[in-house]
Order: C-alpha cells, then sequence, then structure tokens
C-alpha cells in the first residue's frame, strides 16, 4: 500500500520509461513478435529447407532480443538500434516480406525511434503552456492611476 501521495507503480513506471527510450524498444520488440506469429510453418521444416529456413526464424528473434535489450540497457541504444534496422530490412527477403509489412514497419520505425533519443534532454513544454507564457510576456502591467 502506498504511504505517500507520489509513490506507487504508476508514478515508479513513468520515471523507468523516461529514462529510456521506450516507445523505441517497445515497436522493435513488437515488430519482431509479429514476424515470428506470421511464420506457419513449424520449426522441423524450416530446419530441412535450409539455412534460408532457419534465417526466417533468426531475423525475427534478433529483432525481439535487439528490442528488449533496447529497453533494458538504454546506454547500448545506437548498436542495438542500428543491428534492429538492419534485421529489420533483413525479414524482407526471409520472412514472408518482413511479416506482411507490418512487422518490418514496426523493427524499422521502432529502431529510429531508439536511435534518436536523447537522454538528458529538457522536458518539453506543451502548447498551451507555450500560449500561457506567450500572453504573460505580451501584457504590460497596468497603469497607474493619474491623480488630477
Amino acid at each position: 500500500m502506498p504511504s505517500g501521495p507520489g509513490e506507487g507503480v504508476r508514478p515508479a513506471f513513468r520515471q523507468w520509461r523516461a529514462g529510456r527510450p521506450f516507445w523505441g524498444g517497445l515497436l522493435l520488440a513488437l515488430g519482431g513478435a509479429e514476424v515470428l506469429l506470421t511464420l506457419k510453418a513449424s520449426l522441423d521444416v524450416i530446419l530441412h529447407v535450409g539455412m534460408q529456413g532457419l534465417a526466417g526464424y533468426l531475423l525475427p528473434v534478433v529483432m525481439l532480443l535487439c528490442g528488449v535489450l533496447i529497453l533494458f540497457n538504454p546506454t547500448q541504444r545506437l548498436f542495438y538500434s542500428v543491428i534492429g534496422v538492419l534485421v529489420s530490412l533483413g525479414t524482407w527477403m526471409t520472412s514472408n516480406l518482413g511479416g506482411f509489412f507490418i512487422g518490418l514497419l514496426l523493427g524499422v520505425t521502432g529502431s529510429c525511434l531508439a536511435f534518436g533519443w536523447l537522454p538528458d534532454q529538457e522536458p518539453r513544454v506543451g502548447r498551451r503552456q507555450r500560449r500561457k507564457q506567450a500572453r504573460a510576456a505580451k501584457t504590460p502591467p497596468p497603469a497607474p492611476a493619474r491623480q488630477s
């Protein structure tokens, strides 16, 4: 039971999420999972087909792994995102056109988001907040009353 107003699961998750490229890692992992789910053949059939069939399972697993590693090790996000985008593009030829384009697009988008994430960036100011600040700066102070 949380004892104070700022304690609890939700604020702790928000703080954890703010310290890493959460959406990039999540999209990359979802892309890998989607490509894995689009593969219909069992692993025995794929192993008999050869290397091309094995790559159909290997590349989405690497996508999934890179997405999870981006979430839990954000200091190495550049390396994982570059590997993630290359592997995502590789699924185009090995895994049903990249999971029928959906997994490919999720993987590339997630990798790009993780690559562009900056850890020490100032929090964004909302549009309403910027408008309030602009209005406060433009309004002149009230003029003193004149005595006659």
